[in-house]
């Protein structure tokens, strides 16, 4: 079974930075694609990066791209979120995502493991 640990959320200001990462267990990590997704209050899980198995590929939401950062250590078998010119909007819970399924994915249905999130919040 494959258990999926976020760390490094916290409190920031508009415009400052943080970096987010996923510890996973397991040896399936080096063969599995790899996503962030968010969650605000009131609001439905929504996609925010994704990385190839190996990490040669990414995919951004139209929202972060040019502000976030995905990005993996296979042998570390984590995978990180550096998250630049945050926004008030940006305030959410994060979640790591694993897919065993697919190369990648930008939709939750493509993920089978799941961790319990990491809070993010944004104040002006």
């Amino acid at each position: 079974q494959v258990q999926l640990v976020e760390s490094g959320g916290g409190s920031v200001q508009a415009g400052g930075s943080l970096r987010l990462s996923c510890a996973a267990s397991g040896r399936t990590f080096s063969s599995s694609a790899m996503g962030w997704f968010r969650q605000a209050p009131g609001k439905e899980r929504e996609f925010v990066a994704a990385i190839s198995r190996s990490g040669s590929s990414t995919y951004y939401a139209d929202s972060v791209k040019g502000r976030f950062t995905i990005s993996r250590d296979n042998a570390k078998n984590t995978v990180y979120l550096q998250m630049s010119g945050l926004k008030p909007e940006d305030t959410a819970v994060y979640y790591c995502a694993l897919s065993t399924l697919y190369l990648s994915s930008v939709i939750s249905s493509g993920y089978d493991y799941w961790g319990q999130g990491t809070q993010v919040t944004v104040s002006s």
